[in-house]
């Protein structure tokens, strides 16, 4: 495993994609409403990314990804398609994952939204996975191990009832969009790669209502839930720091 450490000068040229990314999330969420195509959301991330903000969107022709969002709603656990035939009805939630490429730097982060008015049970699996999502991260510094950032993100979400998708991880990433190391969202105390001041990379765990079980579709990109039930996912970009860590892609949600 190659793992490669990153300058201050490096981790400055992230923060500034992060941030790209995380102002990307921020635009659209006025446009996460009933009645609105996946498609057009996606239209209006890739003409802001560009034109507005100069950059790359780096999902467009990744491994063929033909979008610069996924939007992966309710039962879908990650790289959903924008479509015009995906039109969000009370009640969806949703996750947008976008990631900006700026001066050669990736910046990459996602987020839950809610189109109108969730049911109590979407709500509290929002809710439930970004707290997961932030015990893992808390749990990064250096000497510490990635089993323990999985152990964190494992014990929040199955003490609250639901299951963490394993068959999806986070990754390293800098120049390189996927890099080691592999970031897995369950694990044991202790265990895993030690870390080191200087790592980036996310934390980006889905958590389903039902069991952990996934499929992917015939498209070759969207994966579902198995047994249907709900899905959600949060995503930071992180840099390890002396004391600890750094969220690269701060949003407004961040408490």
């Amino acid at each position: 495993m190659a793992i490669k450490l990153k300058n201050q000068k490096d981790i400055d040229k992230m923060r500034v994609a992060g941030r790209m990314a995380s102002d990307v999330l921020e635009m659209i969420g006025e446009y996460v409403v009933p009645g609105v195509s996946t498609e057009e959301l996606d239209r209006r991330c890739n003409e802001f990314i560009r034109k507005v903000q100069k950059a790359t969107p780096a999902n467009v022709g990744y491994h063929g990804f033909p979008k610069t969002l996924c939007t992966s709603i309710n039962g879908v656990v990650c790289h959903g398609i924008p479509s015009e035939k995906d039109v969000l009805q009370d009640g969806d939630i949703v996750n947008i994952d976008v990631t900006v490429i700026k001066d050669g730097w990736h910046g990459d982060t996602s987020r839950m939204y809610y189109a109108g008015t969730p049911r109590p049970e979407a709500q509290k699996l929002v809710e439930t996975t970004y707290k997961a999502m932030m015990a893992g991260i808390r749990a990064v510094k250096p000497g510490a191990r990635l089993g323990d950032v999985g152990h964190a993100i494992q014990k929040l979400a199955e003490s609250a009832g639901y299951s963490v998708v394993r068959d999806y991880c986070g990754h390293g990433i800098g120049r390189v969009y996927h890099e080691d190391p592999q970031v897995l969202h369950y694990g044991r105390p202790n265990t895993g790669l030690l870390l080191k001041e200087g790592m980036t990379f996310t934390v980006e765990p889905m958590i389903n209502l039902g069991g952990p079980d996934v499929d992917q579709l015939d498209d070759g990109w969207t994966v579902v839930t198995a047994d249907k039930s709900l899905s959600a996912q949060w995503e930071h970009m992180i840099a390890v720091t002396a004391h600890g860590f750094e969220i690269l892609t701060p949003g407004s949600h961040d408490k």
